[in-house]
């Protein structure tokens, strides 16, 4: 069995499925943006249940590796990593806004934006679908303010919970009714190799907010 999740949001998501075709055998999402710790394990354990499984009878792994904040991030990623170290599989990442562009309904190129917080957004741009629903990344991921970037996105239809909390400030042409990324849709492109495959390390697009210290300072006058 494909176990897949994403933390990269505020949504908490899970999915099992055949690690061949992709089919879906157990799935939720929950929305809490200060829960991605104590909601994690319990949705993992309800969908090995809801599927007969244990995890013993899981032999990959896919993750969002965001671009998302640091702490709901974290939990998805040490979670894969420890449970596939733990069980001898593999654990595969990929970029959560490709989750999205994947989820959307749109037969034209699209935008991607999520809610970055301070006033800002995760985007990407991406083609049209291909014949097997796939999608090429364009540009980004990158993170910026929505009226920074409204000329890139203008034009386009863009998904995403960004879109959702900065329609004016984006000036977009459509939006679509999908705001977080989907286990769902992860585990089934992941399985049937139509969505790209990277190594399961946070995707972080900002400086970190601390800085190493310059030495030690005298506390001696001058």
């Amino acid at each position: 069995m494909l176990l897949a999740f994403d933390t990269s949001s505020a949504a908490v998501t899970v999915a099992l499925a055949d690690p061949t075709s992709g089919e879906i055998v157990a799935s939720s999402t929950t929305v809490d943006a200060l829960r991605h710790g104590e909601l994690l394990a319990p949705a993992i354990a309800a969908a090995l249940e809801k599927a007969g499984c244990t995890p013993r009878d899981l032999t990959r792994i896919a993750v969002g590796v965001g671009p998302g904040p640091f702490t709901g991030l974290r939990v998805g990623l040490v979670t894969a990593r420890t449970m596939a170290d733990v069980l001898g599989i593999e654990v595969a990442g990929v970029c959560s806004l490709d989750v999205l562009a994947r989820q959307s309904s749109f037969s034209l190129p699209v935008a991607v934006a999520t809610d970055a917080r301070r006033k800002e957004i995760y985007w990407a741009l991406y083609d049209g679908p291909a014949a097997d629903g796939s999608r090429r990344r364009l540009e980004g991921p990158a993170v910026d303010r929505p009226a920074d970037v409204a000329h890139v996105l203008s034009g386009l239809p863009v998904i995403g919970r960004g879109a959702v909390l900065y329609a004016d400030a984006l000036g977009v042409a459509d939006t679509d009714v999908v705001e977080y990324p989907s286990a769902e849709v992860l585990a089934t492109g992941v399985a049937t190799g139509t969505l790209e495959v990277v190594a399961p390390d946070p995707l972080y697009l900002r400086r970190p907010d601390v800085t190493l210290s310059g030495g030690p300072k005298s506390v001696l006058p001058k």
